[in-house]
């Protein structure tokens, strides 16, 4: 009796280990498709983590990883000591913050614009004109930021030549850092930031506009009434994303526009971290910042997508 019941209970595991493997077979190719982003993560986000224990570490590349002495929260409390790390937070935040509140916004503004275009011809054509710096190279757009502005740029000749001012020296100056960084982001990402908006626009029944129309509405109203609430999901979920990402503000384009004369105002944490644990060796204090900055960025996500569902959005979890 008692091996019966020993048999009766082990089919269903049978059956559900054969069921896995009929399911892992059939799916086989589908699986192999998404191989590839497995192993990126794998190799380049996850196994690198180990690598956080530098912060709790005196590291020493002739001692190597498992010899060098645990010093506990020792570079942590240097983060919060060493006056230059207190400005390079702020000025990344202040570069962050411009960047949510100038750039993020003009690309909503743009798929909005583009999808009152009604003419499919010349709304692609424009699509494909507004995408197009997106895949630029950061080296190419700052060449090109440089070629303009500088000293004897095209910007300044204009000035001297046809206004009679004198040259303003764009990339010198520190207090016009922060403006041309800015004006970088907007020219080169604000077309491509479009593409999940436009893609939310696309879902929105044209009997809603049908309706406005017939009630007299204008074409401002209907872009209030129908288009706008129909993109504040959307808004919201990739607001949060980029508060995560508000104590990252771009290493390559930063490290390209930096200089002398603006490094006070324009260092950042990417290339504090580089500056410190690349140039100078210090490995544990770089690890213990950039872990400080995913940190802070953990805390703003869970913090806003809480504040997104209190007003009674979906949020990312």
């Amino acid at each position: 009796m008692d091996s019966t019941l020993a048999v009766s209970n082990n089919i269903p595991t049978k059956r559900k280990k054969k069921s896995l493997k009929n399911k892992l077979w059939r799916d086989r190719y589908l699986l192999l498709l998404i191989l590839p982003g497995i192993l990126y993560f794998l190799i380049y986000r996850y196994i690198p983590m180990a690598g956080i224990l530098l912060a709790f570490k005196d590291y020493s590349p002739f001692r190597g990883f498992a010899d060098s002495p645990w010093v506990g929260l020792k570079y942590f409390k240097l983060i919060f000591e060493d006056a230059e790390v207190i400005q390079v937070i702020w000025n990344t935040l202040q570069i962050s913050m411009l960047q949510i509140f100038f750039a993020f916004p003009i690309s909503i503004v743009l798929a909005l614009m583009l999808n009152e275009i009604r003419n499919q011809v010349y709304k692609k054509f424009l699509q494909s004109i507004v995408y197009l710096p997106h895949f630029l190279s950061w080296v190419v757009v700052v060449g090109i930021t440089v070629i303009f502005l500088r000293s004897e740029g095209l910007i300044n000749n204009v000035l001297v030549n046809f206004l009679e001012i004198n040259p303003i020296p764009f990339l010198t100056d520190p207090a016009l850092f922060k403006p041309i960084v800015i004006i970088q982001v907007i020219w080169k990402e604000s077309g491509w930031g479009t593409i999940l908006f436009l893609a939310a626009l696309s879902g929105i029944s044209p009997h809603l506009y049908e309706a406005a129309v017939i009630d007299g509405a204008s074409r401002l109203r209907q872009m209030w009434h129908i288009t706008l609430p129909a993109l504040k999901s959307t808004i919201v979920i990739l607001l949060i994303l980029r508060l995560g990402n508000v104590m990252d503000s771009g290493f390559e384009q930063i490290f390209l526009m930096l200089n002398p004369f603006n490094m006070e105002t324009g260092n950042v944490l990417d290339t504090y971290v580089y500056f410190k644990g690349i140039q100078q060796a210090n490995f544990s204090f770089a690890t213990a910042v950039g872990l400080f900055k995913g940190i802070i960025g953990l805390i703003l996500v869970v913090l806003a997508n809480r504040l997104a569902k209190k007003f009674g959005e979906d949020g990312l979890y």
